[in-house]
């Protein structure tokens, strides 16, 4: 009983940051779209769009060889290139590369290897990652569905800060517990989940 207490504290307990963290170069926190940053495959760090564009206009202007506004590597000519320096950071257990190249295999269709890269992410401490795999589990592509897997790594996401998998929690808590429910939904609001103000 008190190891559930230990965790329902764990779980309710209002995160400092959501998932994606901050901006290394400008120390902001990254917007939730993940639309509004880039991932540098150099490195894998996300900087926001403004450290971006900003990298670029001072490179532009100064008429600089475009180079990693975190880690200076050049920029590859090619998707090739590109590849390779993700693939780098693969090999070298990178959780944010990893859960990367299992987005690719799941856009690819290949469930059962993203599951596996998810997997590592997860284990390697990536949030989304464990946000990922609770998907899988849900909708049983990799993977046979299994509800209790997809709790599991949901709370995990949650817990992390993930403002969706938080919003999610709050809608399976809903038909069963709906003071827990809402205590996920207000946790995700503050987050900046626009779905959990109108539940």
């Amino acid at each position: 009983k008190r190891a559930a207490e230990l965790r329902d504290e764990l779980l309710f307990k209002q995160p400092e940051s959501s998932h994606r963290g901050d901006c290394p170069i400008c120390c902001l926190p990254l917007p939730l779209d993940p639309k509004k940053s880039v991932m540098m495959t150099c490195c894998s760090k996300v900087i926001c769009d403004g450290c971006d564009y900003a990298d670029q206009i001072r490179e532009a202007e100064g008429k600089l060889s475009f180079k990693c506004p975190f880690c200076r590597k050049p920029v590859p000519d090619t998707d090739e290139g590109f590849d390779n320096q993700r693939m780098k950071r693969v090999e070298a257990n990178d959780p944010a590369a990893i859960r990367r190249e299992g987005r690719d295999q799941y856009n690819k269709g290949d469930y059962r290897s993203a599951v596996e890269m998810y997997t590592k992410a997860a284990e390697l401490g990536d949030i989304t990652g464990h946000h990922s795999l609770s998907c899988m589990y849900h909708n049983g592509q990799g993977v046979e569905k299994d509800r209790g897997k997809e709790i599991y790594h949901m709370e995990e996401a949650a817990i992390g800060g993930h403002p969706k998998a938080r919003h999610n929690l709050g809608c399976i808590e809903e038909d069963g517990n709906e003071e827990r429910a809402v205590k996920h939904w207000i946790i995700a609001a503050a987050q900046g989940n626009n779905d959990s103000i109108k539940a």
